[in-house]
């Protein structure tokens, strides 16, 4: 085991994966000679040189363009968004080409393609730059997205989206990059599709991914002082959804609380409680608990900031009321 930084397990991921496989490559802005902005991509210029590390243009559907017939062509490219909310501007490129070219054209091409990098609500980063694009992607037919939250998922969740032949949105978030654990010198895959099973329990379904997975981590020791029992689960796969993970969860607890970073209005929250609704309804006890963003652009101040998305009091205190029946 060797103790690994976040933003180096993505690092490995792609090492790892480029020396395997010759048409694996990366492109995008800064990911050459600077190596990424948040050094995902760092010495990898010098090892596999310009044709397989590019430098592009800040011309989103330009390269996202260049990537989609990339990947037609049997090449493997990955998408270093230098910050997600940018990817806005290839709108058109990951959603009517590389998410519907496989179906449109009749199988006769796969698209192989990953598109990464950061993105949530940092520290002061204004709202441009405070994007969650998650669910401006669900329900675009024929993408996979997964959200990584730790060392050990990042990299093996990178690996396993790199061998995939549909097009991946891989979502970091930018506060985590400097997340340490230790992981296996072996080679490891984790699927894009399972939902992880944080801590067990009896009382209450905690449903979460990315950056509040932690937030909900942090408050769980208060809750077992004061005699909660809660399960938390990580999403991970935000398309699809591991809903067999959550059903056997939900008919173990019968409440569900979701904690999200993502805006409350048409957020991953919202399709998550309408899939439980069609399927789980009968074993709820209470209304599902949505706990989400502000549906306000992201401040600049940062005490503002702050307010605008959940925080670990709050998810203690929707515990309490949950299972003492007060929701």
């Amino acid at each position: 085991m060797a103790e690994t930084l976040l933003f180096n397990a993505l690092r490995e991921a792609l090492d790892e994966e480029m020396a395997r496989d010759s048409a694996v490559f990366v492109l995008g802005e800064d990911v050459g000679q600077y190596g990424g902005s948040y050094k995902v991509t760092k010495d990898l210029y010098n090892k596999y040189g310009e044709l397989r590390v590019l430098d592009t243009p800040i011309a989103e559907n330009s390269f996202t363009g260049m990537a989609v017939g990339a990947a037609m062509t049997g090449l493997r490219p990955i998408i270093e968004g230098m910050n997600m909310g940018f990817l806005l501007l290839a709108f058109n490129q990951i959603s009517n080409n590389a998410g519907m070219l496989r179906y449109t054209s009749g199988g006769n091409f796969k698209m192989p393609m990953v598109i990464r990098g950061p993105g949530g609500v940092g520290r002061q980063l204004g709202a441009e730059h405070s994007q969650r694009l998650e669910a401006y992607f669900q329900a675009v037919p024929g993408l996979k997205i997964v959200a990584c939250s730790t060392p050990y998922n990042a990299k093996g969740l990178l690996k396993s989206a790199i061998r995939d032949d549909n097009p991946v949105l891989f979502f970091e978030h930018v506060l985590l990059y400097n997340l340490k654990e230790d992981l296996p010198e072996t080679e490891y895959l984790v699927p894009l599709d399972k939902a992880e099973i944080v801590r067990s329990g009896k009382d209450v379904t905690i449903l979460t991914y990315s950056r509040m997975r932690h937030h909900v981590m942090q408050g769980v020791p208060a809750l077992v002082k004061e005699g909660y029992d809660p399960e938390v689960i990580d999403l991970i796969s935000l398309k699809p959804l591991d809903m067999e993970t959550i059903g056997e969860s939900i008919r173990k607890t019968h409440k569900v609380i979701i904690v999200e970073e993502c805006m409350k209005t048409g957020g991953i929250g919202a399709e998550l409680i309408a899939s439980i609704s069609d399927r789980y309804f009968d074993e709820l006890d209470a209304p599902v608990l949505r706990l989400s963003s502000q549906d306000i652009p992201t401040p600049y101040n940062g005490n503002l900031e702050k307010l605008t998305i959940v925080q670990t009091p709050q998810i203690i205190e929707a515990v309490q009321k949950m299972v003492n029946g007060g929701i």
